[in-house]
C-alpha cells in the first residue's frame, strides 16, 4: 500500500499464498452515452454477497441482538447474552465488556472459492466495538475453525481496531483480511461460509453498535500473468477531489511511518469528500493545524490496522467510508475494466489495488508491491483516468495511463517482482463506496457487478 519499490507486508503474504498455489453524487462531466461492449460473458469468478434489510438480519440466530428497522435497517445489542473480560494485545489493557452475538445463516457461494473477504458498516459509539468471525464448510463436507476476520471500532480510545494473526487449520488461512486456502492446486475450495457478529459494550450501559451491512466476497480468480484485453464503452471523467499521500511524509509515524505509505486512506478520503462527506472540525482538531489536509491524517488514523501495523487492511478502509452519514462501502473483486466503465457512468468511482515495476505503467514514475488508486473516468481512446495519491502533490494526483497496462496490473494474480521472483497480484480487488440510497442508475450498475 506504498508507493515505493519495497514490498508491502500484505504482499509478501499473498505472494506466499500464490507460491503454494502453484504448487451526494457529482454527475460525470460531459459523458458520453455509455454503450456495453458486446461480449461472452466469461465464467463467474466472484460471489459477493450482504446482510443489509430486515428479512436478513431476521433470518440469522440471534443471541441478545435485535434488528432495528427503518430507512436503514440494522442490528443492535438488546440484552447481553453474557459478559467477557479482553485483553488489548496492543495496550496490555484488560477490561470488561457485555455481549451479545449473531450468526448468520449458510450462504453458498455460487463460485467455490479460494479466497474469502469480509467487510461490514457499522456505528460504533465510545465504550462499544465488533467482531466479525467466518467459518466456512470445505468442498469436502467438512468445517474451518471461526476465524477472527476483524476486530473494529470507529474510534481507537476503547481498543485497538485489529487484524489477528497466526490463525489458521492446516488448510486455510487468515492472511490480515483475507481467509486463503493454503494449496489451491489440490482442489479444495470453500463451498459455503457463515458469518458471525460480536456486538459488545461497557456494562451497565445503555450503549450499542449499531451494523446496517455484514458481507463478504467470495473468489476463485485463475492463476495467471497476463488479462485479456478488454474492449472500450465508456468516455467521461468523474469530478473527484485530489489529494497527494506523499504531501504527508513524516507526519505521524506512528500511523504506517507517515504518508509515504498512506494510499489506502488517502484514496479512500478522495471518494468520501466526492460523496460529499468530510470529517467536522472537531474531528480535525487533533491534527497539527500547519499541516495541509489534515482530513488525509485522520484516514489513516482511523484506518490503521494494529496488527497489520499499516493503513491498507481493505475492509477497515470500507468501514471508515461507512462512518460518514448514510455512507455505504464494500470489499470485492471486478474481472474487467467493462466492469468499472459501468459503474463510473453511474457516478460511482472506483478504488483498484494493484502491484508493478516501474516500466509496467507508462507515466506512474514508480514501481509498488502494492497500492491503491481511484478510477475516476475513461479517455475517448479509453485509456484509464485515475487520481493517483503517489504523485508529489495534489496538483499532480490526476493522471491518465494505458488501458492496456493498467488493466494487467490491477486483474493479474501473479507478476515478476525486480529480481525475476514470482509475486502476488490482487486478482481485482477494489473499493465500492456509495450513499445508503444510491439512485435508480447506480443500483442497477453496482447490481450488475454483483453488489
Amino acid at each position: 500500500m506504498t508507493g515505493s519499490s519495497q514490498p508491502s507486508r500484505r504482499t509478501l503474504l499473498t505472494a506466499a499464498v500464490a507460491v503454494a498455489a502453484a504448487a451526494g453524487a457529482t454527475a460525470p462531466a460531459a459523458a458520453a452515452p455509455f454503450h456495453r461492449p458486446t461480449r461472452t460473458k466469461p465464467a463467474p469468478t466472484v460471489d459477493h454477497h450482504a446482510w443489509t434489510s430486515v428479512t436478513d438480519w431476521r433470518s440469522g440466530t440471534a443471541k441478545g441482538t435485535r434488528v432495528l428497522a427503518g430507512a436503514r435497517p440494522g442490528l443492535v445489542l438488546d440484552a447481553p447474552a453474557g459478559r467477557t473480560d479482553y485483553t488489548d494485545p496492543h495496550t496490555g489493557r484488560t477490561s470488561a465488556w457485555e455481549y451479545a452475538t449473531w450468526t448468520s445463516r449458510a450462504h453458498t457461494l455460487a463460485v467455490p472459492a479460494t479466497e474469502l473477504i469480509a467487510s461490514w458498516n457499522a456505528r460504533t459509539p465510545a465504550g462499544t466495538w465488533i467482531q466479525t468471525e467466518v467459518s466456512a464448510r470445505y468442498s469436502d463436507g467438512t468445517d474451518t475453525p471461526w476465524y477472527v476476520m476483524g476486530r473494529w471500532a470507529a474510534g481507537d480510545e476503547d481498543i485497538r481496531r485489529t487484524s489477528v494473526d497466526d490463525q489458521s487449520d492446516g488448510r486455510s488461512s487468515v492472511w490480515t483480511d483475507t481467509l486463503a486456502v493454503d494449496d489451491a492446486a489440490s482442489g479444495l475450495r470453500l463451498a459455503s461460509y457463515r458469518l458471525r457478529l460480536t456486538l459488545y459494550r461497557a456494562p451497565g450501559t445503555e450503549k450499542t453498535p449499531t451494523v446496517w451491512r455484514l458481507g463478504a466476497m467470495g473468489s476463485d480468480v485463475p492463476d495467471r500473468f497476463t488479462v485479456p484485453a478488454s474492449t472500450p464503452g465508456y468516455a467521461g471523467e468523474l469530478r473527484v477531489p485530489r489529494y497527494s499521500q506523499e504531501i504527508h511524509k513524516g507526519q505521524y509515524p506512528q500511523y504506517d511511518n507517515g504518508g509515504e505509505a498512506w494510499c489506502s486512506p488517502t484514496s479512500s478520503q478522495m471518494i468520501i469528500e466526492y460523496w460529499g462527506r468530510r470529517p467536522t472540525a472537531g474531528q480535525l482538531a487533533w491534527v497539527d493545524p500547519s499541516y495541509a489536509d489534515p482530513q488525509v491524517c485522520h484516514a489513516a488514523r482511523y484506518t490503521f490496522d494494529h496488527q497489520y501495523e499499516g493503513c491498507g487492511n481493505w475492509p477497515f478502509n470500507a468501514a471508515y467510508a461507512a462512518t460518514y452519514p448514510d455512507m455505504q462501502g464494500v470489499v470485492t473483486r471486478l474481472t474487467s475494466l467493462n466492469d468499472v466503465e459501468t459503474l463510473v457512468a453511474a457516478g460511482i468511482p472506483v478504488i483498484t489495488s494493484q502491484s508493478f515495476l516501474k516500466e509496467e505503467l507508462t507515466g506512474a514514475g514508480y514501481g509498488t508491491a502494492g497500492h491503491l488508486m481511484t478510477v475516476i473516468g475513461f479517455t475517448a481512446e479509453g485509456d484509464v483516468v485515475a487520481n493517483d495519491p503517489a504523485a508529489p502533490d495534489d496538483a499532480e494526483v490526476r493522471r491518465v495511463y494505458r488501458r492496456r497496462e493498467f488493466e494487467n496490473i490491477w486483474l493479474r494474480t501473479k507478476r515478476y517482482d525486480a529480481n525475476g521472483q514470482v509475486k502476488g497480484g490482487s486478482g481485482g480487488v477494489c473499493y465500492l463506496y456509495f450513499p445508503a440510497r444510491p439512485t435508480p442508475e447506480a443500483q442497477r450498475a453496482l447490481a450488475s457487478v454483483g453488489v
